[in-house]
C-alpha cells in the first residue's frame, strides 16, 4: 500500500499537472461554476454536519444525454441532432421506446480507443464511426418510471463525468480507488490501496454489498471480511444499521442475456428503473434517512452519445503506468444526490466525477486521499444544505419489469476485441476469480 501524504502536498503537485495538461486542450473547457464558487460556500464540521452514512449505488453504462437530455436547465440535448456514419451519411437521434433493450443493435463501444474516437478531439461527433445507430437513441422523461419523477426532484448534475474515457473496470476501480491501474476490462488482481482502507485505519466502519459477482473480487480476499449479499444491504436499511460508508452493486450476470436490471445493454430499462427504486426505497424508509446521503451513479457513458466534451484531469501514477496518456475523463453519466440535506428540485452545474464521491467521504470521516484525483476533486457534499434539512422523501411507483432475453445473434459471438469484451464476458471471468478467492458468487 502506498503511504498516505498531505491534501497541500497533493494539491500543489495537482495544480502543476492539471495546468500542463489544459495548455493543449482548450477544446475541453466546460463554460461551468470554478472550483472558487465551489469553495465559496462553507461546509460545516463533518463530525457536527449531521451526516452518519453515504450510500453509493452505481449502474451501467449510459450516458446523459441519452438518458437525462430532457431535463430542463441541464445542458441536454435529446432530438434535433444529426451524426455523420462511417460512410458520410447522416443520421438523426431518435427515441428508442417503445424497445426498452436495442436486442437489434450492437453493444455500443465504450473502450479506451472507442471512447477517443467518439470524442474526436472534443467535437463529440465519433458515434457512429465506432457504433451503429443504437448509439444516438435517447430515452424520454415519461419513458422513465423512476429518473423520470426523482430527477427533477432532488439534486442532478449536468457536468458529472465518469472519471476515464474507458470501460466499466477503469471506471469502478476509479471509484474504489481513485486511479486505474488498467484501461481494459482485464482480470488481473489489484493492489491499489481503495477507500476501504482508508476507513479501515480510522476504524470507521465500511461495507460492500453485493448481487451476484463482486467487484471487489478484483482484489482477490482481501475484502471479503467487509462484504455481504445485498440481501444484506436490505436488510440493514430496515433495521437501520448501515454503516458509515456502503458501496452497493446489483447483479451483473444477468447481461449475458438482457435479463439484468443494472442497465447495461441488452437489459432492460425499464427493469433499471425498477432497481433504482428499490435501492432508493430501502434507503429512505430506514430509520437511519435522516442521517444518510444517497449517491445514484452510472460507472461510465456506455458509448452512447453526449454532447459535453469531457475535460482532461491529473493522471495518477498507476493511470500512467497503465496506459493512460491523456487523463481525459469519460462522458457525462446520470448522477442523482438523495439526502434530507439534499436540494430538492436543484440542477448543479460544478465540475464532478466518481473521485468526487471519494472526496465527499474523506471529508467526512477526515481521511487522506488516495491519489491526486481525489485529493483535487470538488466535493460533492459542496451540493448538499446543511441548514435547510428535507426529512420527508416522495415515493414512487415504479412497475416491475420481466425483461424478454435476448437472442444470442452471431455478429455478437464473433466479433473481435474490444468487442468481445463489450459483450459482458468479463463479468464471467470475474465470478470464477472471485469463486477461486473464496467469494460466494451466483449464477
Amino acid at each position: 500500500m502506498s503511504t498516505p501524504i498531505s491534501r497541500r502536498r497533493f494539491l500543489t503537485s495537482a495544480a502543476t499537472a492539471a495546468g500542463a495538461v489544459a495548455l493543449g486542450c482548450r477544446e475541453s473547457w466546460i463554460d461551468a461554476p470554478s472550483l472558487a464558487a465551489v469553495a465559496g460556500r462553507p461546509l460545516p464540521d463533518p463530525a457536527a454536519s449531521g451526516i452518519e452514512h453515504v450510500v453509493v449505488f452505481m449502474m451501467e453504462n449510459r450516458s446523459f444525454d441519452h438518458l437525462l437530455g430532457w431535463l430542463p436547465g441541464a445542458d441536454g440535448r435529446q432530438a434535433g441532432l444529426t451524426y455523420l456514419d462511417a460512410g458520410g451519411a447522416p443520421h438523426a437521434t431518435f427515441p428508442l421506446a417503445p424497445d426498452f433493450q436495442g436486442c437489434g443493435y450492437n453493444d455500443p463501444d465504450h473502450s479506451y480507443d472507442g471512447g477517443r474516437v467518439e470524442y474526436n478531439a472534443g467535437a463529440c461527433d465519433g458515434w457512429l464511426r465506432a457504433s451503429d445507430v443504437f448509439s444516438i437513441g435517447f430515452y424520454r422523461r415519461h419513458d422513465l418510471a423512476f429518473l423520470g419523477r426523482a430527477v427533477p426532484d432532488w439534486t442532478s448534475f449536468a457536468r458529472y463525468f465518469c472519471a476515464i474515457l474507458g470501460p466499466t473496470f477503469p471506471n469502478r476501480i476509479y471509484q474504489h480507488a481513485g486511479q486505474t491501474d488498467r484501461i481494459q476490462n482485464t482480470l488481473a488482481i489489484s493492489t491499489l490501496p481503495t477507500i476501504w482502507d482508508r476507513l479501515a485505519a480510522q476504524e470507521v466502519t465500511g461495507r460492500y454489498y453485493y448481487g451476484d459477482v463482486p467487484f471487489l473480487g478484483l482484489w482477490g480476499a482481501k475484502y471479503l471480511p467487509i462484504s455481504q449479499p445485498i440481501d444484506a444491504f436490505y436488510a440493514d436499511c430496515a433495521a437501520g444499521t448501515l454503516p458509515a460508508v456502503a458501496f452497493v452493486d446489483g447483479s451483473f450476470l444477468q447481461e449475458l442475456t438482457g435479463t439484468g436490471a443494472d442497465d447495461h445493454p441488452f437489459c432492460d430499462v425499464r427493469a433499471g428503473e425498477a432497481m433504482m427504486n428499490r435501492i432508493y426505497t430501502a434507503v429512505t424508509q430506514s430509520p437511519a434517512w435522516s442521517s444518510t446521503v444517497l449517491v445514484i451513479n452510472f460507472d461510465e457513458w456506455g458509448g452512447f452519445f453526449d454532447h459535453v466534451p469531457p475535460p482532461v484531469a491529473p493522471i495518477p501514477p498507476a493511470d500512467q503506468a497503465a496506459g493512460n496518456a491523456d487523463g481525459r475523463r469519460g462522458f457525462r453519466t446520470p448522477t442523482l444526490l438523495v439526502s434530507p440535506f439534499a436540494r430538492r428540485q436543484h440542477t448543479s452545474h460544478i465540475l464532478y466525477d466518481h473521485t468526487s464521491v471519494l472526496r465527499m467521504i474523506e471529508w467526512r470521516w477526515g481521511l487522506e486521499p488516495l491519489t491526486v484525483r481525489d485529493a483535487t476533486a470538488n466535493n460533492l457534499a459542496q451540493e448538499l444544505d446543511f441548514k435547510h434539512v428535507h426529512p420527508r422523501a416522495p415515493e414512487y411507483s415504479v412497475p416491475d419489469v420481466a425483461a424478454a432475453p435476448c437472442p444470442v445473434r452471431p455478429a455478437a459471438a464473433t466479433a473481435p476485441e474490444p468487442r468481445r469484451s463489450s459483450a459482458r464476458a468479463h463479468w464471467t471471468e470475474l465470478r470464477e476469480v472471485a469463486q477461486r478467492h473464496g467469494w460466494r458468487v451466483g449464477g
